[in-house]
């Protein structure tokens, strides 16, 4: 039996069938047909049964019903009464009290009758899963749970995804728009019509400044860590939390959040003050300086926040000073006399992190004053053995000093009540340091200093002192959003919007985010939003070295540029070794390596093949698909498989294993193209159009979820396939439809050199590397672990793929690498 549709079918009405094709085993050969007037879809003839007797039928209702009867199964004709119920709840978009009634009652009293008459399931829940608002609405649960177990089948989901190929993604009771007659017939030929003009899939309208929370939206509010002004960040302080919140960002908006990403520089505190007399600058003219230096690198690596701020503004004093006032009001400061160490040779007090020494923990020579960087404990500067001063090495000596604490320990029930309700979804070892610092019982926490650069203390007898910055630099998080916006406390205070809020940072800040910040939002007594997912990452060491911009070892934010390497390129490397479970290591023969596999002779690979044969065999003019082979089911099933995995990973933060799915797709693409070998269908060009088509939309949604990580690769692949794509599909669907006319292929990406690369690595070796040391390096168990998973993974990869794909007809033509792949940002 042959099913005919035209292309303004209702969607909802394809899906019947076919899934009443797939439930009861009977097979039926689907096809496209030309429309006959652009009043088809008024006259009922849109979908059409041609059964082998030479008859025809045209109701869908009465298709589904014969398909049932086909499978030799009896209809009850006692129930027909619900399916005309079911075409005029259709034609109204809402469900009718008796049809209500009858579901709600067959899925609590009559359940095994329902399950029994095939047709009469299918019908119903079609139309429910198409009209799933309207089943919210009637607020029935359990009809939605009766739902859910049909459209969880493979059967159903089968259905709905050939329904969404061929027809398109949209509401399922909607049918696609047909601008006329002449144009509905140009897309049936086995050469569509094309058409140039740029097609706007899954569009979504660009936010209106300020963002602020919605009703009925999924309300998103991001932040990364705000780096400290003057240190300039190199790619470890990049992947962590900066590039991990951009990319986190891109992929909320693509979802379909109502998304807020804020961050911003971390300004006050010792270290900028013992700069800018080093400079001698004023530390607002510091600051200045280097704010414009993180702007540049952030525009160039396209880390784009909503709003980038910083912490030395009056809005800043205004909510840390309220929060303080609200905390001593509630009973939770305490005034206590501590020693702190002081540099006769500086004439000043030290700072925690302007004291080295060594860690009273673990013996590291190179602690600093308030934490240790090798066990990552918590450090009073005093507890130093062998203290030293960091700008002038000399001995310090202890003096007495009154200072302002907060009482952790009485905040501590409700930190661990809170605690419990969110930590699931944060990261493993954001939990397990959470948990330690819980476990050995909390401590009253400084949170004032002896210094003139910070936000200044308002309390009598001590209003010479500032805040400390672990107190006092959280808290940016909020001002920089007052700062954004004066309805800052929409986002910040909990309201009749739900916020949830996501955190990026390296494991470094945790307990500062963990504890001692949402300990004190919880003391102020207000209803201030606190995280709710927590995403810290272990470390990136650079080769067998750790980052250090004193010695020149390693790459930072300032000479990425200077490599020549375009930035997306960077992004791509630092998110696939994104330290998310161990500490990882940034290799630049494995950066080479990732390059010329994944991203040239894989991914672009596909990309090329797809588009290139397209240009030369179609000229550039998708080709309908009139019927899929299993091949072709077998492939959209992966893609949609590793789709949706991509999708998952993602919203649970795990970036990096976002990419590996990615990957996944276009080996796929590729394998697809060789098996299929449309090259070779000279005599069945149709056959050889709809492999293309295929090959195409995957490489569509390919450009998608390229997205988050490679937001200008993303751009200009659209712009070869001549579409704007601002949403991720729910499935994987036809994203570019027949007719329409691709632009001009290119290749994506180009050969990343032996001899640039070993250039490279020399320049960016450090004072340390004759020796092949570090002082103060990580340790060398993590990187060797961090170099095995590396290697691991990467024959892993590499085993996926095969000889055939580099080798393959239509293979990308490479290009040797320069500054003309370095200037996507430029051009902008």
């Amino acid at each position: 039996m042959e099913l005919s549709f035209e292309s303004h079918c209702r969607k909802v009405d394809l899906l019947k069938v076919l899934f009443a094709s797939r439930l009861f085993k009977v097979e039926l050969k689907v096809k496209e047909r030309e429309s006959s007037s652009s009043s088809a879809a008024a006259s009922g003839d849109h979908l059409r049964l041609q059964l082998s007797e030479g008859e025809q039928l045209y109701s869908v209702n009465q298709i589904v019903k014969y398909l049932w009867q086909k499978s030799g199964h009896t209809c009850d004709e006692s129930l027909d009464h619900l399916t005309e119920f079911e075409a005029v709840a259709h034609a109204n978009d809402t469900l009718n009290e008796e049809l209500t009634a009858f579901l709600v009652k067959a899925t609590s009293e009559n359940m095994s009758k329902v399950e029994n008459i095939g047709y009469l399931k299918v019908i119903l829940s079609s139309f429910l899963y198409a009209h799933a608002n309207a089943l919210s609405a009637a607020n029935e649960k359990r009809v939605e749970g009766w739902l859910k177990g049909i459209t969880s089948s493979d059967a159903f989901k089968s259905a709905l995804q050939e329904a969404e190929m061929r027809l398109g993604i949209g509401k399922l009771s909607d049918a696609p728009v047909v601008k006329d007659a002449k144009q509905a017939k140009a897309q049936k030929g086995k050469e569509p019509a094309a058409s140039a003009e740029p097609e706007s899939s899954l569009e979504e309208k660009a936010p209106t400044h300020p963002i602020l929370p919605k009703s009925g939206r999924r309300n998103t509010l991001i932040t990364s860590a705000l780096p400290y002004v003057n240190n300039v960040v190199h790619l470890g302080n990049i992947v962590g939390s900066l590039l991990s919140a951009d990319v986190f960002a891109r992929f909320c908006r693509l979802r379909g959040d109502n998304v807020l990403a804020i961050c911003g520089t971390d300004e006050y505190g010792t270290a900028t003050e013992t700069r800018a007399i080093q400079e001698k600058v004023s530390p607002r003219a510091l600051c200045d300086k280097y704010f414009a230096i993180h702007e540049r690198i952030y525009k160039y690596f396209r880390i784009e926040f909503d709003y980038f701020g910083r912490t030395t503004t009056e809005w800043q004093t205004k909510i840390s000073q309220d929060i303080f006032w609200r905390l001593h009001e509630r009973g939770h400061i305490l005034e206590e006399s501590v020693e702190q160490l002081y540099c006769l040779s500086c004439k000043m007090s030290l700072a925690d992190r302007f004291v080295e020494g060594t860690c009273p923990m673990c013996g590291y020579e190179d602690a600093r004053g308030d934490q240790c960087d090798k066990c990552g404990k918590l450090i009073n500067a005093p507890e130093l053995i062998k203290p030293r001063c960091k700008t002038c090495s000399a001995a310090p000596e202890i003096q007495s000093s009154r200072h302002l604490f907060v009482d952790l320990p009485k905040l501590e029930p409700q930190l661990v009540a809170w605690h419990g309700t969110v930590d699931q979804e944060w990261t493993a070892n954001a939990r397990q340091i959470t948990h330690s610092w819980i476990r050995d019982g909390l401590k009253p926490r400084c949170i004032t200093r002896d210094l003139t650069w910070g936000t200044p203390v308002p309390l009598e007898g001590f209003k010479e002192k500032v805040f400390y910055v672990w107190y006092d630099a959280p808290i940016g998080y909020i001002s920089i959003t007052a700062n954004y916006t004066d309805e800052w406390e929409k986002w910040w205070k909990r309201s009749e919007h739900d916020v949830k809020l996501y955190m990026f940072m390296g494991k470094d800040n945790v307990p500062f985010h963990s504890v001692i910040f949402p300990s004190c939002l919880l003391g102020t007594g207000e209803e201030y939003t606190l995280v709710n997912v927590l995403g810290a990452t272990e470390y990136l060491n650079y080769e067998d070295l750790k980052f250090s911009k004193s010695r020149g070892t390693g790459v930072f934010g300032d000479q990425a540029a200077e490599t020549g390497i375009e930035a997306d390129i960077w992004r791509f490397y630092l998110m696939y070794v994104r330290p998310e479970s161990q500490d990882t290591v940034f290799s630049w023969d494995d950066f080479q390596t990732k390059n010329n596999s994944e991203l040239l002779n894989n991914l672009g690979n596909f990309v090329h093949r797809a588009l290139s044969f397209c240009a030369a065999t179609f000229d550039g003019c998708v080709q309908p698909v009139d019927e899929l082979t299993e091949t072709d089911r077998q492939l959209i099933g992966l893609v949609d498989k590793e789709m949706r995995e991509f999708q998952e990973c993602l919203s649970k933060t795990r970036l990096r294993d976002g990419v590996r799915s990615l990957l996944t797709i276009s080996r796929l693409g590729n394998q697809y193209i060789q098996l299929c070998q449309p090259w070779t269908l000279k005599d069945q060009r149709a056959r050889a159009g709809a492999i293309n088509a295929i090959a195409v939309n995957v490489a569509a949604l390919i450009a998608v979820l390229l997205a988050p990580y490679m937001p200008t690769v993303s751009e200009r692949l659209q712009q070869q396939l001549n579409v704007k794509l601002t949403a991720i599909p729910e499935r994987f669907v036809a994203l570019v439809k027949p007719g329409h006319k691709l632009g001009e292929p290119k290749p994506l990406f180009s050969r990343m050199e032996g001899d640039r690369v070993a250039e490279l690595k020399t320049k960016y070796a450090g004072k340390d590397a004759a020796s092949g040391a570090s002082a103060g390096g990580p340790k060398e168990d993590a990187k060797k672990a961090g170099a095995k998973d590396a290697k691991k993974q990467g024959a892993k990869d590499a085993a996926k793929g095969t000889a055939k794909d580099a080798a393959a007809e239509g293979k990308q033509k490479e290009k040797p690498a320069g500054k003309e792949e370095a200037s996507g940002e430029k051009k902008k």
